[in-house]
Formats: structure tokens, sequence, C-alpha cells
């Protein structure tokens, strides 16, 4: 047994290296759990989140199996981890975004939620009682103010805005992919943001997508509302990444 495992029992234990072994290890649960990758794009007027849909059973009803929630009207979130913490994640979500709207008469915005969940997160991680859940969450909205906006909260309580980010398996795949059209995802269009995000989720699993095996959604407008694209509305753009392709 080596000498740094004992430094792994509880998560309020340093290791002389100043390591948290427990956080490092639902970092991983967080990333590969699932089994799933993540992106999320923002450009110029809308923002956009993209995932793979795996149905884990034949028996299973489809429409059941899902990574992608409506937290408010104006904001949805993506969660990759472990299931049972991602729903746990998204319902406390809720709570906060229902609690903050009754209390002050507006809906929250969703830096204000973003930084409410990665407090409660990082709460988590200050008790040798308490365990962090193994979730990565990227949270999309309209803000009044500025338009789409994209934040990623992490299980250990960071939570930053994005132009684009991903999570799960691929991540850093994914963000290598995205770095590299930055500049461009700025200007995009609503449809250029669907696409962009599908095309990097394709490049970085090395697979072509039927519409069944997605699920997208998004927010687009200073007035727009969280929604869901249909497996038809997704076939029109995988459509269009293959004429593009073919051009």
């Amino acid at each position: 047994m080596s000498r740094d495992s004992n430094y792994d029992h509880h998560i309020s234990i340093f290791s002389p290296q100043g390591r948290l072994y427990q956080m490092e290890y639902a970092f991983k649960a967080a990333s590969s759990a699932s089994g799933l990758t993540g992106v999320a794009v923002r450009g110029k007027d809308s923002a956009v989140v993209v995932t793979q849909k795996k149905v884990p059973d034949r028996l299973m009803v489809p429409r059941s199996v899902t990574s992608l929630s409506k937290i408010t009207e104006k904001i949805g979130c993506l969660s990759t981890g472990v299931v049972a913490d991602c729903k746990a994640q998204v319902q406390r979500a809720r709570y906060e975004a229902a609690d903050f709207a009754f209390q002050y008469g507006y809906p929250m915005p969703v830096h204000v939620l973003a930084r409410r969940m990665a407090d409660l997160a990082q709460v988590n991680t200050q008790s040798a009682s308490m365990r962090p859940l193994a979730t990565d969450c990227i949270y999309i909205g309209v803000d009044d103010e500025k338009g789409p906006q994209c934040y990623k909260v992490d299980c250990a309580g960071h939570y930053l805005p994005f132009y684009a980010t991903a999570s799960g398996n691929k991540e850093q795949e994914a963000v290598n992919f995205l770095e590299k059209r930055l500049d461009e995802m700025k200007n995009y269009d609503v449809n250029q943001t669907i696409r962009s995000a599908i095309m990097c989720l394709g490049t970085v699993l090395g697979s072509d997508f039927r519409g069944s095996e997605l699920e997208v959604a998004l927010v687009h407008g200073r007035e727009g509302r969280f929604h869901a694209l249909t497996e038809e509305e997704i076939e029109l753009h995988l459509n269009a990444i293959a004429d593009d392709a073919d051009a």
C-alpha cells in the first residue's frame, strides 16, 4: 500500500503534496461515469448544448433518458456524471431558481444560479461526513442585459463563464476542437452555433449520428426560451452538415 493511500479516506484530509484525493476521484467519476460527452457553444445571439443520447436498456422508454433539463423558462442545464447525482443537482437548481423568484419577484439570472450551485457544491468538500456530487453541469440561459450566457460548474465548486466548453469522456479533445474556432464562434448565428456544436461532438467521437442519437437544446435571442430540438429538427441540421462537407 502506497504512502499516499493513507490520505484518501476522507475528503477533508490533505496529502503532504497538498492534494485532496477524494476530490480527484470525484472529478474522475464526473467525467467518465456516464460515458457521455457534452458540448456547449455560445454564438452571437444564442447558446446551444449538445450531447449523446444512449438508452441503456431496450425496454426503457427512450424519452425518459436525457442529460438535458429545463431549470426555468430561460435557463437549461446539461449534466454529465453519475446519473443520480445529476438528477439531485438539477432538482436543487430548480428549487434555488424558484426560491429566488419567490423572494425577489423576478427570474433568477443564469450567472446567479451558477454561483449559488457552485457555493453549494463547495460546501460538500469541507466535511468528512459529506460527499461531493460527481457531476459537471453546464448552464445556458438568457440574461436580460447580456443576452445568452454559458456557465460551467464542477463538483469542487468552480464556476466560470465560457464562449464554448465541454464535459464528459472526451472533454479535452472537444475543448481542443473548440479553441481552434473561438474567433469565428462569437459571430455565429443560431444555425451555425448548433451545427458547430454537433460537428465538434462528431469529430471527437469519430462517428456519424442519427437524429435519435443526439440531444440538442438552445436559447436564442434576449427573450429566448430554453427548448430541446426534435429528432426531425436535428436530422435537418445533420443533413446540412453533410451537404456542407460534400460541397
